[in-house]
């Protein structure tokens, strides 16, 4: 896997993958236009994590109709502003989901799947919590 970042001005930068995606990234926090490139490794864990949850919740034929995480951290207040904590809340929504495939699937993720979580695990406490929630 490759990738190119490009400084466009200021702090902002675009990011370019051997796959012909592109996202903009922002270090000012001041006046920022794009997600910062810590805010891109929350977002990361979460997407990691979530495909994880969704593919596993449907080979276990769940009727899911929507999934959420909800992530909050910690970083630390000097330099270098690493990440100590994340947490990842899940929601998941549908018709009767088993709560026991739902917390299956979460650990699934954490343990085995989530590449980004797990290249993090060392450095950073990762934790999780999930609720199914009846669609309507």
């Amino acid at each position: 896997m490759k990738a190119v970042v490009k400084w466009v001005a200021g702090e902002m930068f675009i990011g370019e993958s051997e796959s012909g995606h592109s996202i903009i990234m922002d270090g000012n926090s001041q006046d920022s236009k794009s997600p910062s490139p810590m805010e891109m490794v929350l977002m990361s864990v979460g997407g990691c994590s979530s495909v994880d949850v969704v593919s596993i919740l449907k080979k276990a034929r769940q009727d899911v109709k929507d999934v959420r995480v909800e992530l909050s951290s910690q970083r630390r207040e000097e330099a270098p502003r690493y990440f100590t904590d994340i947490h990842l809340h899940f929601v998941a929504t549908g018709t009767a989901i088993n709560e026991k495939h739902l917390k299956r699937a979460v650990e699934l993720s954490a343990e085995k799947y989530c590449s980004v979580a797990l290249m993090l695990q060392n450095t950073v406490n990762i934790t999780h919590s999930y609720e199914a929630v009846e669609a309507d």
